[in-house]
């Protein structure tokens, strides 16, 4: 067996010894690279060549210990490694296998002709194939080897008594009789243990060629590795197979034979001098497999048309719906993209625009499919931006890149998933404000380096709960990045009009500080703040209208409203000003119901009144306006200021807060008049008091 690596420059010279020219490209100054990746058996040595990823070329050397060289010869690796090697190169031939196989059942003919190069022989099984079905075959059955086994040797030395006394002179001793040669009871000939024997031989032939281990077959004298080479030569195993197909009655008798039958041909067949074919399974561009394995590692395989595959041509690698970072009732897309890069290789500045680049339109997309259909986007239970706001949920976004460990190579199981830090940092972050993390344009990017070992065994057995134990590792490093790098707080409104009204006055004070991302339930919203930034004018801002606590660490999507104590509730309005109720300061006016704000005035929302004339009252004395829309009042607004119209005699007058009398509106139609100048004590006892 020879071990090459992928895009290494070797001396042309060798490499020509081992592969046809047709497979490797020529360099300069004599040396010559290999652009494939997997398995290749031809006539020209004989010999099966391993063709591994770059992946593992660790600090220069192969499995961190050899150069690349230097493992061309197999038997050149430590023991230890044998086996590794072995097995790794079959998990990789099986990944390549598994990709031209859902790349076929997917439709994708272009690029299978394009990326994979697959010659089978004249069977529909690889010699590789052909080995790990025997190796199978032996884990599935051993139990019934073990009772062929006992079955044959049972009765194996008792004495045929009939046999004994007709054939076989007795000696009388001691008045009975003694007979020295017995005749013991002989079985025909046993087929199956037969082909056990040459099952097992064909193992330990392999495992001696394969360096992999089998378990012993106790109780068997087995042939020698030499007497299988001597049988696949001759062709003399094919022969005996063919001879004895019908002693075989038994499903998994029947299924081996056809294994060994298989195999023997096979073997006959590429080690022919006569043979000019050759057996591959080879893959032009492996980080098409990477990628492939990653995918379905993490991405959803469900997605909506145009959002993976995107309208200026771009295509995303991984993409998929998990909870939104800040709270995790509502959803966003997570986008990742695999690089299948040397070690020691960064990722470049055009990755990192590209990678960018897929955020926004991601983003685009969603806006754009809730502006078309609100209804149906809100049924998607997805979150990109908050009308209240205007602030703009993170969307989550990383790179991942195989990575293995030297003294790792038998390591299948751990992810060994670690965020990489660049320039001293774990993220990379693009914007066009500072200090504006809900913002469209403030994006984060981060690297991941990821067990390459554990993706190739997920990809081959297939992911299950692995899939979202990876989701989740991203999901909750995000999380702790970002209160690395910003203050999250949740706010609550101390009076839920002022507040919103704050929001609306101080918009470009807190754009993309402030985001609503909470059930309406809680009256909550997030708020973030750069912790290098100078926050103190926002701060002091933020403490007049709302209630404001700390997000603890590791719990950004904490449920906000458990922050908040008895005292910390929303007023629906504020607090009825302490005045004197027997102070005539509280002018009625009548609202037409062609006025512009008609409906706003007893809902506490509108913000000014026009009265035709002046009122015939001490105009110092108003302070409050109660409004009485079709003769309904329900409470008054703060009088903040009043101007004359010299040119139509009237009164402007400009409202701010409102005092509710109550939650329904009260008729008093025939109980006061326009203009008039009431105090409070008046209204609430006579007025408000008396039900419609």
């Amino acid at each position: 067996m020879k071990i090459l690596i992928e895009q290494y420059g070797y001396d042309k010279e060798r490499l020509s010894k081992l592969l046809d020219p047709h497979y490797y490209t020529e360099l300069r100054d004599g040396k010559a690279k290999i652009p494939y990746v997997g398995y290749f058996l031809s006539h020209k040595i004989p010999d099966v060549v391993f063709i591994l990823p770059k992946v593992f070329v660790i600090d220069g050397k192969a499995f961190g210990e050899y150069t690349p060289e230097e493992i061309i010869d197999f038997d050149a690796l430590k023991a230890e490694h044998k086996a590794n090697v072995f097995s790794l190169s079959v998990w990789i031939y099986r990944a390549i296998k598994l990709y031209f196989l859902r790349k076929d059942k997917a439709g994708e003919e272009a690029e299978i002709m394009q990326n994979v190069v697959s010659h089978q022989g004249p069977s529909s099984e690889t010699m590789i194939d052909i080995i790990l079905s025997l190796l199978k075959f032996d884990k599935d059955h051993k139990n019934l080897f073990a009772y062929i086994t006992r079955l044959k040797h049972s009765g194996q030395n008792k004495i045929h008594w009939q046999k004994t006394i007709s054939q076989t002179q007795a000696l009388i001793q001691n008045g009975k009789p003694v007979y020295l040669q017995p005749r013991t009871k002989h079985k025909d000939i046993n087929f199956d243990e037969e082909l056990i024997v040459l099952f097992y031989s064909v193992l330990n032939y392999l495992s001696q060629e394969f360096k992999f281990s089998v378990r012993p077959a106790f109780g068997y004298d087995l042939l020698r590795p030499e007497t299988i080479q001597s049988m696949i030569e001759s062709d003399k195993g094919v022969r005996i197979l063919r001879q004895n197909r019908r002693k075989y009655f038994t499903d998994e008798m029947v299924q081996l034979w056809n294994l060994l039958f298989t195999f023997f041909e096979q073997s006959q067949y590429v080690q022919s001098k006569d043979n000019d074919d050759e057996q591959a399974m080879l893959v032009r561009e492996f980080n098409l497999v990477f990628e492939d394995m990653i995918d379905s590692l993490i991405g959803d395989s469900s997605l909506p048309s145009g959002l993976k595959e995107q309208k200026d041509g771009k295509i995303i690698d991984h993409l998929y719906r998990d909870s939104s970072l800040i709270e995790d009732k509502k959803q966003i897309y997570f986008i990742g993209d695999s690089k299948y890069y040397k070690d020691e290789n960064d990722i470049g500045p055009n990755s990192i625009y590209k990678q960018f680049t897929y955020a926004k339109n991601v983003i685009q997309y969603n806006i754009d499919f809730f502006n078309r259909k609100p209804n149906e986007f809100e049924q998607e239970n997805l979150q990109y931006r908050d009308n209240t706001t205007e602030g703009y949920n993170i969307t989550p976004n990383y790179f991942i890149r195989g990575h293995l460990q030297a003294g790792q190579l038998n390591n299948y199981s751990d992810s060994n998933l670690q965020l990489v830090s660049v320039d001293g940092k774990n993220y990379k972050i693009s914007f066009h404000f500072e200090n504006r993390l809900f913002d469209r344009d403030t994006l984060i990017l981060q690297t991941y380096n990821i067990n390459f070992l554990f993706v190739l065994a997920c990809y081959v057995q297939g992911a299950g709960e692995h899939t979202q134990k990876i989701r989740s590792i991203f999901r909750e490093n995000i999380k702790s990045v970002l209160q690395t790098q910003y203050d999250f707080f949740a706010i609550k409104p101390k009076v839920q009009h002022e507040a919103e009204q704050f929001l609306h006055d101080n918009f470009q004070q807190v754009l993309g500080k402030v985001i609503a991302p909470y059930d309406t339930s809680t009256n909550c919203m997030a708020l973030a703040l750069d912790q290098k930034a100078d926050n103190k004018e926002t701060l002091d801002l933020i403490d007049q209208y709302f209630y404001r606590q700390p997000i603890p660490k590791d719990h950004l999507d904490i449920t906000p409203d458990t922050l908040f104590g008895e005292n910390e509730q929303t007023r629906l309005f504020t607090e009825t000003p302490v005045i004197d109720k027997n102070l005539k300061c509280i002018i009625s006016a009548q609202v037409r119901k062609d006025d512009k704000q008609f409906d706003l005035f007893n809902l506490g929302e509108a913000t000014e009144y026009t009265m035709d004339s002046v009122p015939s009252v001490s105009l110092m004395s108003i302070k409050y306006l109660m409004p009485m829309p079709a003769y309904n009042i329900r409470g008054y607004y703060e009088v903040t200021d009043m101007k004359f119209n010299t040119k139509t005699g009237g009164m402007k007058f400009k409202l701010g807060q409102f005092y509710p009398l109550g939650d329904t509106p009260v008729n008093i139609a025939g109980k006061m008049r326009h203009g008039e100048l009431l105090s409070l004590g008046y209204i609430e006892e006579n007025l408000y008091s008396q039900k419609p």
